[in-house]
Parts: structure tokens; sequence; C-alpha cells
């Protein structure tokens, strides 16, 4: 196939072998230009993340770094996403910018169940990344992650799109949904950083890697980000009803779809339930496809953590699931989740 392409391209601009070196190098010319407008649009809104002791001195530069990760800069007065598990526990950090000058930050808000941090940095008029849609992604589709792998400042990888929908355990221990697989090469010190797409827009938020693999790597999507981060600003924290199940997103067969008169083409199914919790005693099961609740569609896992937020606790609400190949209602009543009265 690809010596059929190359021959014809060939064929339209000069025959023989050197009119296919020629395509090859227009083509090659034309990625490197994609990823070189993608460096120069984004890179300088990635920052690299530092923990430092307590008593670490801001001017001191030789001061020892306990760990490092990535962020990115979202807004022009200096808030930073990056990972939960880069700064959770930090009792300092600073951002390094990619001019070299070093900013103190401090912790906004954490967001264990879905690995994202918001953060501050003391300092305004900073360069901001664009942010994209994650829910228009396709598999193969050109990505460029920008982070601080092994604390090389400011490096760029390469790769598509491998996979999407894809669950991960969070430092929690909680399932987070919808994660992006790529194959852009990602290292320790990556987590926080950037994934962009073509156009240069901030798509998600790298994660993390198989350990052992070659080209398997995550990210958090940013529309996950979008409902999480003003959920960091106004507590610090994501208040979230609690139904006490784990579920991925499942796309099912358009004929079903269509008999059933279903006007979504995914649902979220139940992989498990816990025991004594509000999904458990409504009746719902293991295998269960929800496709919409209180009337809302819910075609994806985010969907479904949307409508879970803090105004939904207590009350009862209608969940449309697809079981055994019929259509059913269930009624659940939402409770607090049992790690949020700790906080109380």
């Amino acid at each position: 196939m690809l010596q059929l392409i190359s021959d014809r391209a060939g064929s339209e601009q000069t025959s023989g072998p050197a009119g296919a070196l020629e395509s090859d190098a227009a083509l090659l010319d034309a990625f490197s230009r994609t990823v070189v407008d993608v460096v120069e649009h984004t890179g300088p809104a990635v920052v690299a993340v530092r923990r430092r002791a307590a008593e670490h001195d801001p001017d001191n530069p030789f001061a020892p770094v306990l760990g490092a990760g990535s962020g990115v800069i979202i807004t022009p007065d200096g808030y930073v996403l990056t990972n939960d598990h880069v700064v959770r526990g930090a009792q300092r950090l600073d951002a390094v910018l990619s001019d070299g000058s070093s900013i103190e930050a401090r912790i906004v808000g954490e967001d264990p169940d879905t690995d994202l941090a918001l953060l501050r940095l003391a300092r305004g008029g900073l360069p901001t990344a664009t942010i994209g849609d994650s829910s228009a992604l396709r598999v193969g589709q050109l990505v460029v992650a920008i982070g601080n792998p092994l604390g090389l400042q400011a490096t760029v990888t390469a790769g598509v799109i491998s996979a999407l929908h894809r669950t991960l355990r969070g430092v929690s221990g909680r399932l987070i949904e919808d994660i992006v697989q790529t194959d852009a090469a990602l290292n320790p010190g990556n987590s926080g950083g950037a994934l962009v797409d073509s156009a240069g827009r901030l798509i998600g938020i790298t994660t993390a890697i198989v350990g052992g693999a070659q080209g398997i790597c995550f990210a958090v999507p940013i529309d996950t980000a979008k409902w999480v981060v003003p959920e960091l600003l106004r507590e610090g924290r994501v208040v979230r009803g609690y139904l006490g199940l784990a579920g991925q997103t499942q796309p099912f067969d358009r004929r079903l779809g269509r008999r059933l008169g279903l006007d979504v083409p995914a649902g979220v199914l139940i992989a498990s339930l816990a025991d004594g919790g509000p999904a458990a005693i409504a009746g719902l099961r293991a295998g269960d496809l929800i496709l919409a609740v209180d009337g809302e569609p819910t075609p994806t896992v985010d969907a479904v953590h949307k409508l879970l937020g803090r105004d939904t606790i207590g009350r009862t609400l209608t969940l449309r699931v697809l079981r055994e190949g019929k259509v059913i209602e269930v009624q659940a009543t939402v409770a607090g989740r049992p790690e949020d009265a700790l906080h109380r």
C-alpha cells in the first residue's frame, strides 16, 4: 500500500525513484511543520513541577528536588493543571517555566478520583494552552506530548491516538474512565504534561505508562478536566453524588439501538457494584447498561459523573437501563460519598 501511494504521488510529479523521494520528503516536511507549529504554540505553557522540602529556600537553585513532574498553564493569571499524584503530600512546590525561571506554586485543589490537581503560580501574564475537545478524538490521529521526563526540560514526542475509552485505576483506588491511550513516548516526569492535537489544542493530561511495555501510555481527557477544574476552584475538591458502581463506556450495535428506539450510540456498562451501595439497593446488576439518568442520555462515563453533582445527594433518580435486551427503569437514591464525610 505504501509503495502504491508513493508511485502514484511520484507519477504526478516526476517519474521514477527521484519523484517518489521528492514526494516522501514533502510528506516528512509537512509532518515536521505540524509538530514544530504545535510545540511553538503550546510548549511555552508547559512547566516543570518540582517538589521541595518545607524549609526550601526559593533563592537557592541548588536545593534538593524531592520529586518532579509536569504541568500545563491554562489561564494567564497562573492556574496550572497537573496530576494529583505529582503534587499529593507535597510540602512545597515550584514551577519552572520554559524560559528557565522558577515560580512558587500552591495547591488550589486535588481530585484523586481523576488524578487531576490545580495549582496557582505567583505570577500573571503567562502563556496558556488552547483547550481542545477530547470527545472528537479518533483512533489513529496525530498527537504530540510535551513534558519534562527524567528531569529533561521541555521534551517533545509525537505519536497517534492508540485507543479511546480505556480505564485506569487512580491513586485513590477508583477507576478513571474514558482514558486516552497513545504511543507518544512518555517517561517518569511526563506526568501532568500536555497531550495536544495537530492544531496545538490541549486534549489530555499525560498521566501513566505501562511499565516494561513500549508505546502504551495514557492521558486523562481534557473533557474530564473541564468539569473537574470548576469544582476544584470552588471547593478545593470534587463533591460527588454516590451510586456505588464502577462502569465503562460501552458502544452498542446500531441495529439494536434502532430496534429499541434508543437515541444514543453508547451507554455505561456496570462492571461492579459496592455492597450496600445505592445502586445495589436499587436492584442494579453488573452487566446492566445505563442509557440515561433522569431523562439525560449517558453515552459516556463522564456524562454520568456530570449528573452526580452535589445537588443530587439525597435525590431519587430514574435510571434507564438496558438489561438482557430489554429497556427497564430503576429508581436509585443518591448518597454522599463515604470519604466526603471526612471533610466535614
